[in-house]
């Protein structure tokens, strides 16, 4: 059954209320003609992890890609709707995308480094900007709040394509958190990391939502379970022509997404029935 205009506020089941960072209203995303996710309304607590899951091709990824305007680099996407950030239309023509992507960053699935110093990794975007500060300052900072700083800082002019996989995604997401965003987009960032370095990933996630608000695209429902506050089910529906549209069937806190689901089919995805 779809519920997307069942959505469960942030604020639901919490005493103390909680400002939203992200809304979207109505939410349908297209590829030309194509309806690829349809109807999603929801809201994205500040200071939390929310997590999105569901089967593949249900349209998490496409969805997070909006929140920070990545899409507009296709040229058939398009929406109707509406994507607010801290009750801003997102896409208002007023709007620049480039500092868009300033207030909300994104890590990506497979670690990206540039093939640059780790010093210049973390400081490219501050320059980008033309940042004013200590340049040293803000990059010993940012790697020690990426966990990162004690495993680096004797290397900070090797070049970042040589560290391991899970410090490249640390390192990514220092270098993300450098330009002090306001939401982190992490589209399963540890989806090629070993269970040891996705343990530091996800410890480092838990601190990071002290300052910053967290949306995570993630297939493994257990760590889901581990980092979210608030858990998304998605799930996709096949269309005419033998595609896909994705679209959300339920929204709530993160405890009772797993353990009390409002929607069977939820119930069926988390079990491990399908998907």
């Amino acid at each position: 059954m779809e519920s997307n205009q069942k959505v469960a506020s942030p604020n639901q089941g919490n005493e103390q209320s909680t400002e939203t960072v992200l809304r979207t209203e109505t939410l349908d995303i297209y590829y030309g003609k194509f309806l690829a996710v349809k109807g999603v309304s929801m809201a994205i607590p500040k200071n939390r992890i929310t997590a999105f899951i569901g089967p593949s091709g249900c349209g998490k990824s496409t969805l997070i890609r909006c929140f920070n305007r990545l899409n507009d680099l296709i040229d058939s996407f398009h929406i109707e709707g509406k994507v607010y950030y801290r009750q801003k239309d997102l896409y208002d023509k007023s709007v620049d995308p480039v500092e868009v992507r300033r207030r909300i960053g994104m890590v990506f699935q497979k670690p990206n480094p540039f093939p640059k110093t780790i010093y210049d990794n973390i400081a490219y975007g501050a320059r980008v900007n033309n940042y004013k500060g200590d340049l040293d300052e803000l990059v010993e900072n940012s790697l020690r709040a990426a966990a990162l700083w004690d495993e680096v800082k004797d290397k900070l002019k090797t070049n970042g394509m040589s560290l391991s996989g899970g410090q490249q995604q640390r390192l990514c997401i220092a270098r993300a958190i450098a330009i002090n965003p306001d939401v982190v987009l992490m589209d399963e960032p540890c989806a090629s990391l070993d269970p040891i370095s996705t343990l530091k990933v996800e410890d480092l996630m838990h601190e990071l939502k002290q300052k910053y608000s967290i949306v995570i695209v993630t297939h493994n429902m257990q760590q889901a379970t581990r980092v979210a506050d608030m858990t998304a089910f998605f799930n996709a529906r096949a269309t005419e022509k033998g595609g896909k549209q994705g679209y959300l069937v339920e929204y709530d806190e993160t405890e009772n997404i797993f353990q009390n689901p409002k929607e069977e089919a939820t119930k069926d995805y988390v079990s491990g029935r399908f998907g």
